[in-house]
């Protein structure tokens, strides 16, 4: 079975910066498209940013410019640089398939305050 782990959230005051780590359990990322989303608390899990195996990249509108998805094939991970972090920001973080395809994580959580 597939395992999904995530890493690197913590406790950030706003301005500030967060790497955020995804390492699965196989090599099934290898040429697949991967993404990150973020489930705020009491709402709806909404997609963050996605890569394919070639890298090319999107990103949702409200992270646009200071998050930045990255991949490293060989290691079976992925990486989401985040910066000028604001409180909206603030959220349970989570890898998987482009399209959500395997079971999620535990995410790593991200609090962006003062």
């Amino acid at each position: 079975q597939v395992q999904l782990v995530e890493s690197g959230g913590g406790l950030v005051q706003p301005g500030g910066s967060l790497r955020l780590s995804c390492a699965a359990s196989t090599n099934i990322f290898r040429f697949r498209a991967m993404a990150w989303y973020r489930q705020a608390p009491g709402k709806q899990r909404e997609l963050v940013a996605s890569i394919t195996y070639g890298g090319d990249t999107d990103y949702a509108n409200f992270v646009k410019g200071r998050f930045t998805i990255s991949r490293d094939n060989a290691k079976n991970t992925m990486y989401l640089q985040m910066d000028s972090l604001q409180p909206e920001d603030t959220a349970d973080y989570y890898c998987n398939l482009i399209h959500a395809g395997l079971p999620w994580g535990q995410g790593t959580q991200v609090t962006v305050s003062s």
